[in-house]
């Protein structure tokens, strides 16, 4: 068990050892920790060697120059110079939240990019501000398309936060596929089999085998297969790629660049600019006044958490799982699989820091 502050300083020290201005260090410790906080295990400090490999292969700039390259009032493309998506998300989202604040939104598309961590917190930056937040990104080649035997789509996931009065914010944030591949990375570090309707193998079967999509397989889209639904999740996928890449000239569909842990895809000529994202700011008081928006959203949110539930569970409102164990490990801790913790050793041996294997 670790407290999230020790895990965000080793992770600023990471940073900061691959050439991280301090500023930019600390902020992009703290996305990556945040998805640890939240119960996204798979998005969070597990993946912390996977940059330092970005870093290495020479496709991460420590140093980016983000810069608007295209803009009007209320939109704008950002290139983020190679830099971490951990970074270049948050600094685009201060622009969209800018240019609202303004004309009453803002979007913004990115290119040039990399992996920016989970979508909801780069959407929740937008409640401190009274605002709507939208986030989405592009990704990796992973998935097929309903039947499709290519892999030609990413997890490619959505993230939206609503304010509310009292109650907590409505955050959905959620991959149009059945589940991110870090799931899957989890499950092979366990040795465990994946549940059925995740993935599809070489011949377009379903199957359990947690590694099928290093072996020629993919993972399926929302849905898992046609009689289900995969053309939703398909379509939703689609939607990200042409917004995220298509939209701001980064890398999309097949040509989207893998990240430094899946070793088992080789990147190949793109035809855009790395990867990209997709990130937006609604004024609320652009529609009405923010208090009484607030307030029918307490009335909606409560409407819901009081539904009559099926015994032994309640109705759960989107944000409500991250923000339960965001605050207990808050107090708690965040525990570490043992690979991830051999990983990070290995990461403070190479840069001299220190790091407790057993706290």
């Amino acid at each position: 068990m670790y407290q999230a502050s020790y895990l965000k300083h080793f992770t600023e020290e990471v940073f900061l050892a691959i050439g991280c201005s301090p500023e930019e260090a600390r902020l992009a410790s703290n996305v990556l920790v945040s998805a640890d906080l939240r119960g996204v295990d798979s998005h969070g400090i597990a993946r912390l060697a996977g940059y330092v490999r970005l870093y290495d292969q020479g496709r991460l700039n420590p140093k980016p120059e983000v810069k608007i390259v295209y803009e009007t009032p209320s939109t704008a493309v950002v290139d983020g110079d190679r830099g971490l998506g951990l970074v270049v998300a948050p600094k685009a989202m201060e622009i969209a939240m800018e240019k609202a604040e303004k004309v009453g939104s803002g979007w913004v598309s990115v290119r040039n990019s990399n992996h920016f961590g989970i979508a909801g917190y780069h959407a929740m930056l937008a409640l401190e501000k009274d605002m709507i937040g939208w986030t989405m990104t592009n990704a990796a080649p992973l998935v097929t398309p309903t039947f499709s035997l290519d892999k030609l789509l990413g997890t490619n996931p959505i993230a939206v936060a609503v304010p509310a009065s009292q109650e907590p914010a409505f955050v959905a944030d959620f991959a149009s596929t059945a589940v991110a591949y870090g799931k899957f990375e989890i499950l092979q570090r366990k040795g465990l089999p994946a549940p059925l309707g995740w993935a599809q193998d070489s011949e377009g079967n379903a199957t359990t085998d947690s590694n099928a999509v290093k072996s020629g397989g993919g993972l399926l889209p929302l849905g898992s297969d046609r009689e289900h639904g995969s053309h939703k999740g398909y379509g939703l996928g689609a939607i990200v790629d042409i917004f995220s890449g298509v939209l701001s000239g980064a890398n999309f569909g097949p040509w989207v660049p893998p990240f430094a842990t899946a070793g088992f895809m080789s990147t190949q000529q793109g035809v855009g600019l790395g990867t990209g994202h997709f990130l937006g700011a609604m004024r609320i008081d652009g529609f009405r006044p923010a208090e009484e928006f607030k307030k029918d959203m307490d009335k909606w949110i409560g409407a819901f958490r009081g539904a009559r539930a099926v015994d032994g569970q309640k109705v759960l409102i989107p944000g409500d799982p991250e923000r339960e164990m965001e605050a207990e490990r808050s107090v708690n801790g965040i525990s570490l699989l043992e690979p991830v913790v051999v990983s990070l050793a290995e990461l403070a041996s190479r840069f001299n820091i220190p790091f407790e294997k057993n706290l």
